[in-house]
């Protein structure tokens, strides 16, 4: 693990010298202020639990697209550029060099998730904010961007450059959400496997209402390690062939 914390310090500095991950926290944040300030805050009055409530709702939406973007680069890139071969031939595993990558994305996420917690502040002006109910709703907001990112590095591994990395990544992660659509039209028990399946839907909102089920916890980490185990295959079917 040595190794992977490695590259993931490398990988992470490599983010905070380049205007690319700045334009993209930049971006998602004006994002995320915009739909904060035109849905959640706006309208008639509120609960304030209905505000944090809508916050997280379209934070998550920010947060899995810019989880998409940040993840593109991953190993698409060292392919892209042709780097990928000086990995292969350095003293790492394939394991290693996924978990790497995999974490330097997931801690700049949480820089972009961090820099968002001013808006439930917000609240605060004219209203109570719990803070069990922002805890709840951030480690939503984490567990779904370190699935989303998982995802990403997939999708990375598969790609030739960072483009189709982020159409790749972004049809599993769409077809990911659609299952929470296609479950209002299925009959049992196809119904319920789709509802199992859904990314956001029932797996995020409980986190979005202050709630914490396990279920939903043990959900985000299984789609994290299966997705991260895969792109280790691939790696690993790249270096034999």
């Amino acid at each position: 693990m040595t190794a992977a914390l490695l590259i993931a310090r490398r990988e992470l500095a490599a983010y905070l010298r380049t205007w690319s991950g700045y334009v993209i926290i930049a971006a998602m944040l004006l994002l995320d202020g915009l739909l904060f300030n035109a849905f959640a805050m706006g309208g008639s009055s509120k609960r304030s639990a209905e505000v944090i409530y809508q916050f997280f709702y379209f934070s998550s939406g920010v947060t899995i697209t810019a989880a998409v973007f940040l993840s593109m680069r991953l190993l698409a890139e060292e392919r892209q550029t042709g780097t990928l071969s000086l990995l292969y031939s350095s003293p790492v595993t394939d394991a290693e060099i996924v978990i790497g990558k995999f974490l330097s994305a997931l801690a700049f996420l949480s820089i972009l998730i961090v820099l968002t917690l001013y808006m439930p502040l917000l609240v605060l002006v004219n209203g109570k904010v719990s803070f069990g109910h922002l805890f709840a709703g951030y480690l939503g907001l984490l567990l779904l961007g370190a699935a989303s990112v998982a995802i990403g590095t997939f999708g990375s591994s598969l790609a030739k450059n960072q483009v189709l990395a982020a159409i790749l990544s972004g049809v599993i992660v769409v077809a990911l959400l659609v299952c929470w659509m296609l479950s209002s039209v299925t009959d049992r028990p196809f119904s319920e496997l789709f509802t199992a399946l859904a990314l956001h839907g029932k797996h995020f909102q409980p986190f979005g209402q202050g709630i914490v089920h396990v279920r939903d916890v043990i959900y985000y980490v299984a789609v994290t390690f299966v997705a991260l185990f895969a792109a280790i295959r691939v790696l690993e079917a790249r270096r034999w062939r």
